[in-house]
């Protein structure tokens, strides 16, 4: 062996790795199957769990993995959900192409955007795209004629699933339609994070100065990261349009953009799942919330976001890692399984 393979056998073992699926993911994701027995009539907010775990997804990849803070990412949520809008009402509301145009057409939106996103960092960046997002929410306003306005976008109407699956009212084609794209979706994002490329992203998180230094070109690699993710979040966005036959100026406010943001915190930044595991409990939360009390919702949200980032800075997911590797868990464990050998 030569120094160099030598010197690349430490990362090569690590992604090596880092790709093997674990029990307990096979195990959460045949988990996620349990809504279609356990509570059926919840399948219409099952729906949107899987929707909006994708949406986090999409911003965890340039916020836990490259470090870019974006408060308007709901631009490309919306844009996507405007593009599946306004090709079912004018005559084309096959899902998979619609899903497929829309997502491509935010990846366009997004691809424009990162020449202005690579060149900033930090404070810059939430100003950016926060006044990105505001620009994009006023111009669908002005634009009635397009859009529709405050009133929505009228005439919406997405055939049934490969001619056969129509969305019912029930959201049994809705939930398992979104469920499979997420999936699909994820196992891109996990071989791409898990790759030379998911490291270089990391390595630019935490210093571009010292990246920029070993060749990695850091702006070329924001660029493409973030071309990515608005693709993705065109994606949800084009899924929730098809799941429930309407589009309005929601899609695009703020509210939108800093939902999924807590959503990240809460499950945990640059994890993956920490998105999936932050919609999972935002969404079911906001629901027997607001059904206690439909004004005051937000307060228990809130004390939960409190005690979560007191508590658990890293989110939940980092939480729970940093007990699974703590001594006190290692020796907790050992003492169950006194068969295991010890070193």
């Amino acid at each position: 062996m030569t120094s160099t393979d030598g010197a690349l056998a430490g990362p090569q073992q690590y992604l090596r790795a880092q790709q093997r699926w674990r029990a307990i993911e096979i195990v959460f994701w045949l988990s996620l199957l349990l809504p279609f027995v356990v509570t059926p009539n919840y399948l219409v907010l099952a729906s949107q769990v899987a929707i909006t775990a994708l949406f986090a997804l999409s911003l965890d990849l340039i916020l836990g993995y490259a470090g870019i803070v974006s408060l308007g990412h709901a631009a490309f949520f919306g844009f996507g959900a405007y593009t599946a809008g306004i090709l079912s009402k004018h005559g084309w509301g096959e899902p998979l192409t619609g899903l497929l145009i829309s997502g491509f057409a935010a990846g366009l939106l997004g691809y424009l955007m990162s020449f202005i996103i690579a060149r900033f960092r930090h404070l810059a960046l939430i100003m950016i795209t926060l006044g990105f997002g505001f620009l994009l929410l006023e111009l669908a306003n002005s634009l009635g004629w397009l859009t529709g306005g405050a009133d929505g976008l009228q005439g919406v109407k997405t055939w049934p699933l490969l001619g056969m699956f129509k969305f019912d009212l029930w959201g049994v084609t809705s939930y398992w339609y979104s469920l499979i794209v997420l999936f699909i979706l994820f196992l891109v994002c996990r071989r791409l994070i898990n790759s030379p490329f998911g490291l270089s992203l990391r390595g630019i998180r935490e210093n571009a100065v010292r990246m920029r230094a070993v060749g990695a070109e850091s702006r070329a690699h924001l660029q493409k990261i973030y071309t990515i993710s608005a693709a993705i979040a065109g994606i949800a966005g084009a899924l929730l349009t098809q799941t429930t036959d309407t589009v309005s100026l929601g899609v695009l406010n703020f509210e939108r953009s800093a939902d999924v943001l807590v959503i990240l915190i809460l499950g945990g930044a640059g994890r993956l799942y920490g998105g999936i595991i932050g919609a999972i409990i935002f969404l079911v939360a906001r629901d027997q919330f607001s059904g206690i009390n439909p004004q005051y919702w937000y307060f228990p949200i809130g004390v939960l976001l409190v005690v979560v980032v007191l508590f658990l800075p890293n989110g939940i997911l980092g939480g729970l890692a940093q007990i699974v590797e703590s001594e006190r868990w290692q020796r907790w464990t050992a003492n169950l399984t006194p068969w295991r050998k010890k070193p």
